[in-house]
This record gives structure tokens, C-alpha cells and sequence, in this order.
């Protein structure tokens, strides 16, 4: 890995190549999603099924998968994977769980203010199909909603030949997907979005896609609601001399295997260190299935930052605020104050990245390239909405009557200011 020192001020090197790696998509994605998102506004679903033709090769009987497919599909699944997934689904419904809220009312001055939480009634969960499948996306886009009291949950797939995938029905099962709809790319999307005979209108989309799917997001937002704009995975490691160079390797794999865009980042008091972890790299990544995906990222997207100490190092993790970021310090607990921008972050040698990916409890759907400096990760919070409430009693109408009505001339909105005035006419 290319190396960076702080004490030069190399790191601004580092910080626009992440930015470069950060740049939206190109015009002529743009212009193709755009095309395939009126498509399907105006076609609907024959508009999906030609596009399954076109981009899946399968063109499905029914969009909608029966309860009875479902069932066949998921009954293949085994049973251990049925097993892990269980417990992995209850760690992720107690951790969620814990973010539920209520609304509040207050009495003041004759006033009563509040506010009402609600639930979002329906949302489309997007679900990759391509080479591989993803039943972890199924249990951390679905559950949170699920606890958050939502009283639909669509997910969308893209179809295949030979039916659903087993572990996808399995963990749809398990999550309490409501319908499952054989549909991919930026037109399910659009489906989601508009609706069509075969799939209803949601309020929120959340869930990961590639660059397709995430432009199509970024259009139909205003129409629906979105979770995020997701861009390539990224793990950033902040170590110090005792941490364990063939852990740190590792981890930083695990995330350069998912694309060519992946990115992983080394910041480290200890140059030795450093030494260490590029060896144990080269060795390691020989052995991996996906060694040519990690190797293009590597050379690419990833690096290593040498810092002055242990508060430098930080500092510039919380300017690439990282989707992950690993703390592999002696005081691993005691520098998580030094944390600002994060998407999830994971203390101590023996809470790898992997842990939150699949089983902990915490939302592996998280802030990329940078927006974890103000946003957060998939939770409760993205499925209910928010109302407020007022009510004036008499008195206290007259007492603040002046303040609005002079208030409402200030912005030249006479309406306004007569709304109040009509009422203290009519007393």
C-alpha cells in the first residue's frame, strides 16, 4: 500500500483521491436510468417484464411471488444457515428495539404542544441478486422496519431462471416480508416508486444496489423517500504498535473483495506496523477467492497513513469518516471519544468488521464515501414519521396575538397577520 505522513502533509493526497472516488455517476447513467424510470411509470408492469427479458434473461409468469414459491424455495435453505439466522434476527430486533421512541406532550401557559410518532405505512426493501446472494440485507433492511411497526414490507429481487434464491425466501421469512416481487435494477425501483399493476406505491426505498440502482434512487427521491445514496465499501483502521498486523490485514480484505471501488485505509503511529500489515496483505490476499476484485482496490482505492500520535490518527479518520471504522488501539474503549465521523465503529482486536456485517445487532447499512459526517446508519428512526401538535386555549391566544400578527407584517403576509387579527375582532 501506498504510504502517507502526516508530519508532510501527504494525507491531503489521500483525502482527493477518496474524494475522486466519491464523484457521482456519469451523464449516460443518468440518462439510461431516466429512461427506464418513465418506462415504468408509463408501462408498468409490461414495461418490467420486458426489462427482465432484457437484463435478467428470464421473463417471470407472475412479477409477485406466491406464498407457495416462497415456501419451496425457502424449505431448500439449510437448516444451519436457517439456525444462524434466527439468532442473528434476534440480536438485530433487541438492538433496534432500543431505538424506539414515543411522542411527548407539554402544558404551557395555556398552550399544549406535541409530538405524534407514526410509522411509515409501506416501504420497498431492495435486495441484489448478481452473482451472489444476500440474505444479511434481508434481515438488516427488514427488521428495523418491522419493529418500527411498519405494516408492509415489499422486497424487490431480481428474478432468476430457477426461481428465488433459498436463503433469500429464508431470511424473508424470518424478517416478515410481507410480498416478495421478482424485479431488479433501476426499474424496480421505479416500480417502488410509482407503482404499477403488480406492485404497490411505497413511501420509503431502502436497501443497496449498484450504480443503477443507487442513480434511480437518487431521481425518484421527492416521490418517495430514500434511505441513502450508497457508494462502494470502505473500512478505515486506526492502530497503534500493539496491534496485530495479520488482523489488521485481514480485515482490511474483507472489505477490498466486495468491488473494485472498495477502499480500505491504514492509520497508524508505528511504521513497523505499517511493514507488518502490507507483508501480511500480499500473503493473505493470494489466498482469497475474490484475490483479483481485492487486488484492483487495493492498488487502487486503499492506503496507509502514518501519524504523528494517537490524536492525529484520528484526526484524519473523522475527515474520511468512514462507512467502518476499526479501533485496534491499547486503549481501543478509552479513544472512542476521539471518534466524530463514523458510520459504525468496532473497538478491539476481536470485534472485526464481519461481527456488525452479520450478527452483532447493529445495522450493516451505513453512510459511505464520507457522508458519515452527517448521516447515520440504517435504524428505527428511517421507517416512522414525526407530526406536531398546538393547542391555544382563549387566554393564551390573546396574549401572544400581538407578537404573531407583527411578525406576520414584518414577512409582508397580511393573510397571516388577518387569520390572527379576525379572531381578536371577533372576541
Amino acid at each position: 500500500m501506498k504510504i502517507y505522513r502526516t508530519e508532510l502533509g501527504e494525507e491531503k493526497q489521500l483525502f482527493a483521491l477518496l474524494d475522486k472516488r466519491a464523484e457521482s455517476s456519469s451523464a449516460d447513467i443518468t440518462e439510461k436510468v431516466r429512461d427506464v424510470i418513465n418506462n415504468v411509470r408509463i408501462g408498468g408492469d409490461a414495461a418490467l417484464l420486458d426489462y427482465c427479458e432484457k437484463f435478467d434473461r428470464c421473463r417471470p409468469t407472475s412479477l409477485v411471488v406466491s406464498d407457495e414459491d416462497i415456501n419451496e424455495a425457502a424449505a431448500k435453505a439449510p437448516e444451519e444457515l436457517w439456525e444462524i439466522m434466527r439468532e442473528a434476527a434476534d440480536n438485530i430486533r433487541i438492538y433496534h428495539e432500543k431505538q424506539l421512541s414515543e411522542g411527548y406532550e407539554f402544558h404551557s401557559k395555556g398552550k399544549k404542544l406535541g409530538r405524534i410518532v407514526r410509522p411509515l405505512k409501506r416501504v420497498g426493501v431492495y435486495v441484489p441478486g448478481g452473482t451472489a446472494a444476500y440474505p444479511s440485507t434481508v434481515l438488516m433492511n427488514c427488521i428495523p422496519a418491522r419493529v418500527a411497526g411498519v405494516e408492509e414490507i415489499i422486497l424487490v429481487t431480481p428474478p432468476k431462471a430457477d426461481g428465488l434464491n433459498p436463503v433469500i425466501a429464508a431470511a424473508a421469512k424470518i424478517a416478515g416480508v410481507d410480498k416478495v416481487i421478482s424485479i431488479g435494477g433501476a426499474q424496480a425501483v421505479a416500480a417502488l416508486a410509482y407503482g404499477t399493476e403488480s406492485v404497490p406505491k411505497v413511501d420509503k426505498i431502502v436497501g443497496p444496489g449498484n450504480m443503477f440502482v443507487a442513480e434511480a434512487k437518487r431521481q425518484v427521491y421527492g416521490i418517495v423517500n430514500i434511505d441513502m445514496i450508497a457508494g462502494p465499501s470502505e473500512v478505515c483502521v486506526v492502530a497503534d504498535a500493539t496491534a496485530n498486523a495479520d488482523y489488521i490485514a485481514a480485515d482490511l480484505l474483507s472489505q477490498l473483495e466486495h468491488d473494485r471501488a472498495a477502499s480500505a485505509v491504514l492509520v497508524t503511529t508505528d511504521e513497523g506496523l505499517a511493514n507488518k500489515v502490507d507483508k501480511a496483505i500480499y500473503e493473505q490476499l493470494a489466498k482469497l477467492n475474490r484475490c483479483e476484485i481485492a487486488s484492483v482496490s487495493l492498488e487502487n482505492w486503499s492506503a496507509c497513513v502514518i501519524a504523528k500520535d494517537i490524536e492525529d490518527a484520528f484526526r484524519v479518520a473523522n475527515v474520511i469518516a468512514p462507512e467502518h471504522l476499526e479501533i485496534a488501539t491499547e486503549n481501543a474503549e478509552d479513544n472512542l471519544s476521539l471518534v466524530e465521523n463514523a458510520g459504525s465503529i468496532f473497538i478491539g482486536e476481536y470485534s472485526p468488521e464481519p461481527m456488525g456485517d452479520y450478527f452483532a445487532g447493529t445495522n450493516h447499512v451505513l453512510p459511505t464515501s464520507g457522508t458519515a459526517r452527517f448521516s447515520s446508519p440504517l435504524s428505527v428512526d428511517d421507517f416512522i414519521k414525526k407530526m406536531s401538535y398546538l393547542s391555544y386555549s382563549k387566554d393564551a391566544f390573546l396574549r401572544d396575538a400581538d407578537s404573531v400578527i407583527k411578525f406576520a407584517e414584518v414577512e409582508g403576509l397580511d393573510a397571516h397577520a388577518n387569520s390572527v387579527r379576525i379572531r381578536i375582532e371577533k372576541k
